[in-house]
């Protein structure tokens, strides 16, 4: 169920907005009332674009953006400041999730893993803070920055050093933003969302991967495992994230900053 109008008027950027839990969450912005600019590592004639604007119209725009260049970020702002003039919400979203042994872990590999899953939400909220404080002076409850953590930022995981690493370091990041932004009376409320399993592009590339290295006969028995982890017993859905996401993202949230929302069928619980 949604709450058609909550974030009427409202403009949003989300980062890695054309799969996987950004889709769901650019899907979600919209029917709320937002408009999106989903952005994406992909040319604008990748097919999966072309079926996103397609489907979303005009409340959607898309701009490929690399979240490790702070040169795409400042590109970014530029289309922002030209089109809209205003940004109320932001969803640091992009996420890579290469894991292994940390014997053999390739120092690019880690570099890349922190490029993307931390600096890019660094880079994201520190080119976006002037601007989205003009525009959350005019919104009820401030404007918004949603940072997307994994249950992995806040337990540990074999072989995942590098995830961890970064989605722990995206965890206290929110938690410092949040602070200054509140104490320097900036209307800019910042929380990290904490996923569990969901069932996602990334999360079916996991499994077929650990089918094809021979840990798991196929890859469905690798879901299974993960399910085994869950207390409700099933993958998440991406839109489970993205209800959460726009909760965060609206007036309802207005007196959450630097809070956790973990959203993982009790795995933590566990």
């Amino acid at each position: 169920m949604t709450c058609e109008g909550r974030l009427a008027g409202r403009r949003a950027l989300v980062t890695g907005g054309v799969s996987g839990i950004g889709r769901a969450t650019v899907e979600r912005l919209i029917a709320e009332g937002a408009v999106v600019l989903a952005t994406d590592r992909h040319a604008a004639d990748h097919p999966a674009v072309v079926d996103l604007t397609a489907r979303l119209g005009n409340m959607v725009a898309y701009l490929p953006l690399d979240v490790t260049s702070e040169e795409a970020w400042a590109s970014a702002l530029g289309w922002v400041e030209a089109n809209w003039g205003a940004l109320h919400i932001l969803v640091n979203n992009a996420g890579v999730g290469t894991t292994g042994p940390l014997a053999t872990f390739s120092l690019a590999d880690w570099n890349m893993v922190m490029a993307v899953n931390t600096t890019g939400v660094f880079l994201g909220t520190r080119t976006f803070t002037e601007l989205m404080t003009r525009s959350g002076a005019d919104v009820a409850g401030g404007a918004s920055i949603v940072n997307i953590s994994s249950i992995y930022g806040i337990v540990g995981a074999m072989e995942s050093g590098a995830y961890n690493a970064s989605k722990g370091a995206v965890r206290l990041f929110t938690k410092s933003a949040a602070i200054e932004f509140g104490q320097t009376r900036r209307p800019v409320r910042v929380n990290s969302v904490h996923p569990g399993f969901i069932r996602t592009p990334m999360l079916e590339t996991g499994a077929d991967n650990f089918a094809a290295e021979g840990r798991v006969a196929k890859a469905d028995d690798f879901v299974a495992i993960l399910e085994a982890q869950t207390a409700i017993g099933r993958l998440g859905l991406p839109a489970e994230i993205a209800a959460g996401v726009a909760f965060l993202a609206s007036a309802d949230a207005s007196f959450m900053t630097g809070s956790e929302l973990v959203i993982d069928g009790g795995t933590t619980a566990m």
